[in-house]
C-alpha cells in the first residue's frame, strides 16, 4: 500500500526530480492535459467533453493525494518536496474551461506556478490545514486563482495583443 501511496504522491515518479520537483509535478499535469485534449479530439471520443474528464480527475486525484500524503507523513514528514500530486491537480484546475492552445497551456503553467510559489491572496492560509488537506488545498486555491486570471486574459483578448 505504501508503494501505491508513493506512486500517487509523486505523480507517478515526477516528484523524484532532483531539482524543482513541484515544477515537474506541474509539467506532468500539463502532459496529461495535452494527452487528454488530443484523445478527446479523436473520432472515438469526439462527443466527450474533456472538462468533464478533467473535473473527475481533479476530484479523484485530490482525494487520492490527501490519502497518499497522510499515509506517507510518518515516513517522509509534513509536505516534503517529492509530494507533487498537489501541483498536478493545481495545474489541471488552472486549465479548466479554457480553450486549449499551447499559448494558454504555457500561460496556465506560469500563472499556476506564480500563485503556488508566492502564495498571495490568502493561499498560505490553506497550507496550514492538517495533513494532506494542507498539502493539497493550497494548490487547489492557487489553481483557482490561476484559472480566474487566465479566463480574464482570454476574455479581454490579452493573448491577441501579444501574438
Amino acid at each position: 500500500m505504501n508503494t501505491f501511496a508513493k506512486i500517487i504522491a509523486t505523480s507517478f515518479g515526477f516528484g523524484y526530480a532532483p531539482v524543482a520537483p513541484g515544477t515537474f509535478g506541474a509539467i506532468f499535469g500539463c502532459l496529461i492535459i495535452a494527452i487528454l485534449f488530443l484523445i478527446t479530439d479523436s473520432p472515438i471520443f469526439i462527443s466527450t467533453d474533456p472538462n468533464i474528464i478533467l473535473i473527475s480527475a481533479i476530484l479523484f486525484f485530490t482525494l487520492l493525494g490527501i490519502w497518499a500524503t497522510n499515509t506517507l507523513e510518518k515516513e517522509w514528514g509534513h509536505d516534503p518536496g517529492k509530494i507533487v500530486m498537489d501541483e498536478t491537480v493545481g495545474i489541471w484546475i488552472s486549465c479548466l474551461f479554457i480553450p486549449l492552445t499551447w499559448t494558454h497551456l504555457i500561460a496556465a503553467f506560469i500563472l499556476f506556478r506564480f500563485f503556488d510559489i508566492l502564495k498571495p491572496l490568502g493561499i498560505k492560509y490553506f497550507e496550514k490545514l492538517k495533513g494532506g488537506y494542507g498539502v493539497m488545498f493550497d494548490d487547489v486555491v492557487a489553481g483557482i486563482y490561476a484559472n480566474i486570471v487566465l479566463q480574464l486574459f482570454i476574455y479581454f483578448g490579452f493573448f491577441e495583443l501579444l501574438f
